[in-house]
């Protein structure tokens, strides 16, 4: 077998495995319903794949390229991340199941990029959220995205002037990331910061531990590559 079609067999059956792991019942019902009231008129191909949600890119009835990510429900355990739904005060009500987890976690980064939308934090744009099904602004050009931090390292001084401000932006709207590191931040002309399901509102119990862990993540990311600041500073000036 040539090495071209053993290629093909493989982007076959980790396509087949990607489509089992995302596309149940329930999944395809909900895309329907976005197809149906306009929001996409198309799902294109995924541009990240994780344990517990894929992103696809996907396009409108209007040719526009947006992401839509989906939350895995019959795969993922996901029992361990209640203790980023327990004492948000927007989900009390969640029942512990399996499938109600997640289906929260994709309201709940919804409703955190609608206050990073608000807070003029560079984040994904929000546009529908359906069931396990999160539509937003696609980072990237021509339904690409651009790469994470991790692929290609820090530019310059000023990407980590922007982070900073975008967290303490964060933090005055009443919200932390929660799970920030060089994996979740977008090269574009700017950063942009992804992956907002974790994020909590500063009511919660372990807002300010979250909080301190994203800037030492991001303070000790940067300083490989020789820009540094002081933690104990860093935080008083993200609060203040």
């Amino acid at each position: 077998m040539t090495k071209k079609r053993l290629r093909e067999n493989y982007m076959l059956k980790e396509q087949r495995k990607v489509e089992s792991e995302v596309f149940d019942k329930e999944t395809l019902k909900s895309l329907a319903k976005l197809i149906k009231k306009g929001i996409i008129a198309s799902v294109d191909f995924p541009i990240s794949t994780g344990k517990e949600a894929n992103v696809f890119s996907a396009t409108t009835p209007s040719s526009e390229h947006v992401a839509i990510k989906i939350y895995k429900i019959e795969t993922t355990p996901f029992f361990r991340r209640e203790e980023y739904l327990e004492g948000d005060p927007r989900f009390t009500k969640i029942k512990k199941n399996n499938k109600d987890v997640i289906i929260a976690f994709a309201r709940k980064e919804y409703k955190n990029l609608q206050i990073c939308e608000q807070a003029g934090v560079h984040a994904p744009k929000p546009f529908y959220c359906e069931r396990n099904i999160l539509v937003m602004s696609l980072i990237g050009d021509q339904g690409l995205p651009y790469p994470t931090m991790n692929v290609q390292g820090p530019r310059n001084a000023d990407d980590l002037e922007i982070l900073l401000q975008d967290i303490k932006k964060m933090y005055k709207a009443g919200l932390v990331h929660a799970d920030l590191s060089e994996y979740n931040i977008i090269l574009g002309e700017i950063l942009y910061i992804i992956d907002f399901g974790q994020g909590v509102v500063i009511k919660h119990p372990n807002a300010e531990r979250f909080l301190e862990r994203d800037v030492k993540n991001i303070l000790n990311y940067f300083a490989k590559f020789g820009y540094k600041k002081d933690f104990e500073e860093t935080m008083k000036w993200t609060r203040s």
